[in-house]
């Protein structure tokens, strides 16, 4: 085997832990599979030190955070007395954020902006309640990405770690 096999493998690793990171801001992108694919792919190079162990736990973080994140959005939502247009909202005012000059004040306020607009279009009559809703649905769109982000960090850590490892 060449020696260049095993450096794609480590750069293929960290491009997708890196994409992965950006999914765990945008919705089209799922941040946590990818960036576990990163470790997978980085298993097999003949510098890391992961083991089956590790990727089998880390497999299920991915699968539990990724689940997560479907769930906590719109029960949050819902919690706080939303329908589903704040929570379409919330995810429109994600993607209208990241667009903005200021993209991290975008993807902080937006969310919430975007979920409000929808609870209001969906019914005009109760201010008060859109509000609560909206801050429902941007409390769960934080925790989901929140969530998605730290995994994701953490599985750079774990392949910066074991590479650390393999080469010292």
């Amino acid at each position: 085997m060449s020696a260049v096999f095993p450096v794609f493998l480590i750069v293929a690793a960290f491009v997708l832990i890196a994409i992965g990171f950006i999914g765990a801001f945008l919705p089209a992108l799922p941040g946590p599979p990818i960036s576990w694919a990163g470790l997978l792919v980085a298993y097999f190079s003949a510098s890391s030190t992961l083991h089956v162990p590790t990727l089998v736990v880390t497999a299920v973080v991915m699968v539990a955070v990724t689940v997560a994140d479907y769930v906590f959005p719109p029960m949050m939502t819902a919690k706080n007395g939303g329908t589903k247009m704040g929570t379409i909202g919330s995810t429109v005012g994600l993607v209208a954020g990241i667009i903005l000059p200021i993209p991290m004040l975008g993807v902080i306020v937006c969310p919430f902006v975007g979920a409000l607009v929808f609870e209001l279009i969906h019914d005009s009559s109760d201010t008060k309640r859109a509000l609560k809703a909206a801050w429902g649905a941007f409390l769960g769109f934080l925790l989901g990405t929140g969530m998605k982000a730290i995994v994701c960090s953490a599985f750079a850590w774990i392949l910066i770690l074991n590479l650390a490892k393999g080469w010292f």
